[in-house]
């Protein structure tokens, strides 16, 4: 059995307004064994391509190797853009040592509704995957049950759009908070024949068959970073 713990903890800062929220980054990245173009920071892994899309659309020139600068070029883009990465998992085991969601077993939970609770600017939630089961947002509303919260649907269209109230109870203050959820598509590989299904990916790439699942992401990642 393989224990599986979150190697960061949450990049958060005083002014941060939105929150990138995951599940757990590939075990290398625990077990320090990372590979050549691994950057040893969050969705650090080469093959989740969160920062290759970030890197698209904001033209950032970014490493992605081991170095010290690869970690400092992405603090500094999500420090500038009021961004911050709080992954809902703590830990969990594994029978395989892989990144899948499905596998992991007793899980626990990081409090990020605590993590709103400090970080008053926060108000909106970037999920990185939807409700399947041991995404983040699936984990998300097991969590907030414990605080007797529901996520309100906002929009139905990918990416699916949510909201939920912080009460004044929860939040210390005489005024109520409106946190936003944003299910983006996975930005790991395995979504991509997800993303083959939609009927939209399928519209556009029928208009220009060199639209790829890369394209689609930075579309869709382009409004909301």
């Amino acid at each position: 059995m393989f224990k599986h713990r979150h190697p960061y903890p949450p990049f958060i800062k005083n002014d941060t307004t939105k929150l990138i929220v995951g599940t757990l980054p590939p075990p290398r990245f625990s077990t320090g064994d990372l590979l050549e173009k691994d950057v040893d920071f969050c969705y650090g892994s080469y093959y989740n391509s969160l920062w290759l899309y970030l890197d698209k659309i904001h033209d950032l020139g970014l490493k992605f190797d081991n170095s010290e600068e690869a970690i400092a070029q992405r603090k500094q883009f999500l420090i500038t853009h009021k961004i911050g990465v709080c992954d809902i998992v703590e830990s969990c085991e594994r029978d395989k040592i892989d990144a899948s969601d499905l596998g992991m077993k007793n899980i626990k939970l990081r409090d990020l509704i605590g993590y709103l609770k400090q970080f008053p600017t926060i108000d909106t939630l970037l999920f990185t995957g939807g409700n399947s089961k041991n995404g983040p947002e699936y984990f998300f509303r097991k969590h907030i049950k414990d605080y007797h919260l529901k996520l309100e649907l906002v929009s139905n269209e990918v990416p699916r759009i949510h909201q939920f109230e912080m009460p004044n109870h929860l939040e210390n203050t005489e005024k109520t908070r409106i946190i936003k959820t944003v299910s983006l598509t996975s930005s790991s590989g395995s979504a991509n024949r997800a993303i083959g299904s939609m009927p939209l990916y399928k519209q556009l790439k029928q208009r220009d068959p060199k639209f790829n699942t890369f394209d689609f992401r930075v579309m869709q990642y382009r409004e909301f970073f």
